[in-house]
């Protein structure tokens, strides 16, 4: 068995949520190839295009895309060399383009595709690779007339290849067809594809909505019509793009509709006798009907997915329905039995494994205390469900937020997340830098952003000064990642 390469390692370190390890690790690894090869050799490339690419997944654009560029600038000495350049091109390209950086964007990519055709020949599925993101960027920048000359180029030549990527071709031409308005099929003889290249296909049409666009619910649909005729209505690929259209319904305003397709999904699963599955999707359904303010069917649909979770056994599956059903009693009105099932939600979340569960049980039943005014009582439960959930979990900030003041005897503390935002990113800054660094740090949430105001103690190193930048970096992408949805529930 062969050990972990370095970059696998820091992929491992993102998956956990460790962004400052994962970077440092990758950082440590430039450096030592940099020592060993030299400036502008391949291997120097390959570990700038490794870093970019652990820069990209923790959300440091800017960083990414002056690794790649580095990468990119490296003379290819060999056929291997060269070939990883077009890589390089092909990642810069599209890191600028997310970045925002169109006009830059597109001459990356026109470029790469230019040195592919060079490389490869018209003939070849490599040439392709470079074309469906280019005529994703002229879609984007709203050419959809050459984006449908590309695209369809790139389809053919991957078709003919026989090659899997012509999933993510489809989807894309998809999307330019509809863009086009023309009067023609959204997707193109998917009778003539294996299963699982359907599935791909499905899987990258969901990849790139725009859950604030219409179009993609005109989009989506199309393709659950193709999938139920191709694949059936209980397709594990339909019933994923089912669940996705009625996250979209949600997105767009339209609850009648969510609630309709929810109800499909959770009849589909109910047919095939998958138990958790259609627990999960009751819960959805719940949660729409309330969020459709038909309270009276939401709490009714509580009630039965309570009793799904029952005859499944699991204490953290109905800790869950109970904490959601006990909150939509609150919301209800009916105090006594949303109490009665926010400590029912503690209780089984205790009888289970799983430590945020527990978290998440106490923080909505010490929630319900403090608003009912209970707040030594509130106190109690919020300080022992904080001390079992992440500090960066959304429930977490939501709970020390409303602890912070329970503290000054206030029976609510919505209005203080931004500042218990800002006290979590300062903690998460100060425990990942040298304690006689700092002298003072201050962190505030202006205009949905974050304000530093940085003292140091003493003159840092260049390296220190690196690692600072580093950690900051860090932490703007952190919470951006992990609190933008600071809410809890569901």
């Amino acid at each position: 068995m062969t050990s972990p390469t370095p970059v696998e390692v820091a992929f491992a370190l993102l998956r956990e949520g460790r962004l400052v390890d994962a970077e440092n690790l990758m950082a440590q690894e430039l450096q030592a190839v940099t020592d060993k090869h030299g400036r502008g050799s391949s291997a120097w490339a390959s570990a700038q295009c490794d870093l970019g690419n652990v820069l990209l997944n923790g959300d440091q654009l800017d960083r990414a895309i002056e690794c790649y560029r580095h990468a990119a600038s490296a003379p290819g000495q060999d056929y291997e060399s060269r070939k990883d350049r077009l890589t390089y091109l092909l990642n810069l390209g599209m890191a600028l383009r997310m970045a925002g950086r169109l006009d830059e964007a597109e001459a990356e990519l026109r470029r790469g595709a230019q040195e592919r055709l060079a490389f490869y020949g018209r003939e070849h599925a490599g040439y392709a690779f470079g074309l469906e993101p280019l005529a994703d960027l002229l879609l984007q920048r709203g050419d959809v007339r050459q984006a449908r000359q590309v695209v369809d180029e790139a389809v053919d030549n991957l078709w003919r290849n026989g090659h899997e990527r012509v999933a993510a071709a489809l989807a894309l031409r998809a999307a330019i067809v509809q863009a086009s308005g023309a009067d023609e099929p959204l997707f193109l003889n998917l009778h003539q594809l294996p299963d699982e290249v359907v599935e791909q296909v499905a899987g990258a049409v969901i990849q790139r909505l725009d859950h604030g666009d219409p179009a993609s619910k005109r989009l989506l649909t199309a393709l659950i019509a193709e999938l139920e005729a191709r694949l059936g209505l209980d397709h594990q690929a339909t019933l994923n793009a089912l669940s996705v259209l009625a996250n979209l319904g949600r997105d767009l305003g339209d609850q009648s509709g969510r609630i309709e397709v929810i109800e499909r999904v959770l009849a589909s699963y109910d047919r095939q006798g998958r138990a958790e599955e259609a627990l999960m999707a009751s819960l959805g359904l719940a949660m729409a009907q309330s969020e459709g303010h038909d309270v009276q069917a939401a709490l009714r649909t509580y009630a039965s997915a309570y009793a799904r979770a029952e005859r499944i056994g699991r204490p953290e599956l109905q800790s869950q329905v109970l904490r959601n059903w006990g909150l939509a009693l609150q919301e209800a009105g009916q105090v006594g039995p949303a109490e009665q099932r926010l400590v029912e939600a503690v209780t089984q979340a205790r009888r289970g494994a799983d430590y945020e569960t527990v978290g998440r049980a106490g923080v909505a039943f010490g929630l319900f205390l403090q608003h009912e005014g209970r707040l030594a009582q509130a106190r109690t439960v919020l300080e022992e469900a904080l001390a079992v959930l992440d500090p960066v979990h959304p429930d977490a900030i939501i709970g020390r937020s409303h602890l912070g003041a329970v503290i000054d005897g206030r029976t609510c503390g919505c209005g203080d997340l931004q500042d218990t935002i800002a006290d979590a990113f300062r903690e998460f800054v100060i425990t990942r830098l040298p304690e006689d660094l700092l002298a003072r740090l201050e962190v505030a949430i202006v205009d949905d952003d974050f304000k530093i105001d940085v003292e140091l103690r003493r003159e840092p190193t260049e390296a220190e000064i690196e690692r600072l930048n580093g950690v900051f970096q860090s932490a703007h992408a952190e919470f951006r990642r992990r609190l933008s949805e600071p809410h809890y529930a569901g």
